[in-house]
């Protein structure tokens, strides 16, 4: 009798005073269910909790994909594929869920959608060279609903954000990086080892002072960053609306379809 096992969502293992948070469902290219985002969203808070992590380091199993975005499957069956207890906490448990110890997305592999958000929630991001970012939803009816709106427009030149967004097109790890996504672009296979070295370089230093410059640098208090909330919100708003138009219901049938979508003229 062959007997099923069930691996874990996301394994968490612990490197010295670095935990390395790996999104685990390369079958189904890492894209994240509600198992995913209580596994993560745990690890987070156990990181915080713990005084001897001084760094988080996320990345996804395998060598193909970084993070696929929410699982369209999973969905489809009615799963809630954000924490139940915690919501708040947003995709994979980690858009929204501000920890004062550095955090550095070590991105092996595609990234687009919920993967690039998961870039954008971190801190520093070390990608592989055939890694992609890109937030596509606007061709599916959708808008990307885990901070990638407002957070893109922050952290590349505004322009280039815009295009990103009107547009939907990805961007390669060299591009990403040049337009400041990205911290470094290493040969494939070797983003994780990257983004362990770099977080060796950060946890050398005094902890208690990393931890106060990054709540400084995001204007956190009490665990929230206050200024990025009226961006939470202003999603949430826009997302609703957008799930109840025919567009939403035509993008994702078309994808389904194989063909192109037929918006509906307003």
């Amino acid at each position: 009798m062959t007997e099923t096992v069930i691996e874990p969502a996301a394994l968490v293992e612990r490197r010295g005073n670095i935990m390395t948070i790996t999104i685990n469902r390369p079958e189904a290219r890492n894209a994240v269910n509600g198992a995913v985002s209580v596994a993560v969203g745990n690890a987070l808070t156990c990181a915080q909790d713990d005084p001897e992590v001084r760094a988080v380091v996320i990345t996804g199993a395998g060598d193909k994909s970084f993070c696929a975005g929410a699982d369209l499957k999973a969905i489809a069956l009615g799963e809630n594929v954000l924490h139940p207890e915690h919501s708040e906490w947003s995709f994979a448990g980690y858009a929204n869920h501000f920890i004062d110890k550095p955090t550095i997305a070590a991105v092996n592999g595609t990234a687009l959608g919920g993967g690039t958000e998961l870039a954008l929630a971190s801190d520093l991001v070390v990608a592989c060279k055939s890694a992609t970012f890109g937030l596509p939803e606007v061709k599916r009816g959708l808008i990307a609903g885990a901070g990638g709106l407002f957070r893109i427009v922050e952290q590349l030149p505004k322009k280039v954000a815009l295009e990103l967004l009107f547009t939907g097109e990805p961007l390669t790890a060299d591009e990403a990086k040049r337009w400041g996504l990205v911290n470094q672009v290493v040969a494939d296979g070797a983003a994780l080892d990257a983004a362990i070295a770099l977080a060796e370089r950060i946890t050398s230093n005094a902890p208690l002072s990393v931890q106060a410059s990054k709540r400084v640098a995001y204007g956190a208090d009490n665990g929230v960053v206050v200024t990025e909330q009226v961006g939470w919100d202003r999603t949430g708003r826009e997302f609703d609306g957008l799930l109840k138009s025919e567009d939403a219901k035509e993008g994702p049938r078309a994808f389904a379809e194989k063909r192109q979508p037929i918006w509906k003229a307003r």
